[in-house]
């Protein structure tokens, strides 16, 4: 059951072409604001071609994809100036980490130049550490949510009572085949349950960021880390959550059925998950 990155790969093939239609089309107004008077033509194009046709364009390149390599074309140019902060602050907030972007700017650096690569640092690091490093605490949820590409979302309340620990959500797709990344905190999970449905139905999990485990009654528990796919058919009895020192994340993707349900169990019990590793 429990399958690698090939089928993670198929997965997000068929996931995400309704994604990109979701996405909502990027609305600027920095031109407008700062030389709305001064220079209209160049406000408008600055703000609705270049961000609301270019940036916009999300089913060509990911918004990660294009803060990537507008951030290394400013680095060449030696440009570090507010522009050059506000896209290390988009690339950050679609989804670059901190690892990623040394990574990316220390590849750079053999290209465009070690003083460029230097001066690019210095504003990097004030971006990924928000200007205080001791404003967010090591394992704390602003800093798990900076490792992976989904967002965390909202505290999972309307659930809350079907888990032990607390638990984010958001929504990636609302039309077609619903898809939510769900986050767990280090040590949360929620109940044993089975998703029901007359025909087809179930429900498919990716692991997108951090660690934890996922497991059917009467089977042993299995490990789940970022590229791992899990196919739930509908009737199996099973819970999931993070492990007991990882905040994890996954994807939860509902799969097609009839008159689709869950029925939420008992709570899986420290008898069961101290156990876990």
């Amino acid at each position: 059951m429990k399958t690698k990155v090939a089928s993670l790969a198929l997965l997000l093939i068929l996931i995400f072409p309704i994604m990109a239609k979701s996405q909502v089309k990027i609305q600027q107004t920095a031109g407008r604001d700062a030389l709305g008077e001064f220079a209209p033509e160049f406000a408008r194009l600055n703000d609705d071609i270049l961000f609301g046709e270019v940036w916009s364009r999300n089913d060509l390149l990911s918004l990660r994809d294009r803060s990537i390599v507008t951030v290394v074309a400013l680095m060449s140019q030696g440009l570090t100036d507010s522009s050059f902060k506000y896209h290390l602050e988009s690339a950050k907030k679609n989804g670059v980490t901190r690892t990623e972007i040394a990574e990316i700017l220390t590849h750079a650096a053999f290209y465009a130049g070690w003083p460029k690569a230097w001066a690019a640092f210095r504003m990097a690091k004030e971006v990924w550490t928000d200007g205080n490093a001791d404003s967010v605490a090591a394992g704390s949820l602003e800093a798990y949510a900076q490792t992976i590409i989904f967002p965390v979302g909202n505290p999972n309340d309307a659930y809350a009572k079907y888990f032990i620990g607390q638990s984010y959500t958001a929504p990636v797709v609302t039309d077609g085949v619903p898809v939510v990344n769900v986050t767990f905190e280090p040590g949360c999970r929620n109940n044993w349950h089975v998703h029901k449905a007359t025909k087809g139905g179930g429900q498919t999990l990716v692991c997108v960021g951090g660690r934890g485990y996922y497991q059917e009654w009467g089977k042993e528990p299995v490990e789940l880390r970022p590229g791992d796919a899990i196919n739930i058919p509908a009737g199996v009895k099973h819970w999931h959550g993070a492990a007991p020192d990882s905040w994890f994340s996954h994807l939860a993707i509902e799969v097609p059925g009839e008159n689709n349900s869950t029925e939420w169990l008992e709570p899986v019990g420290d008898e069961v998950y101290s156990k876990l590793k």
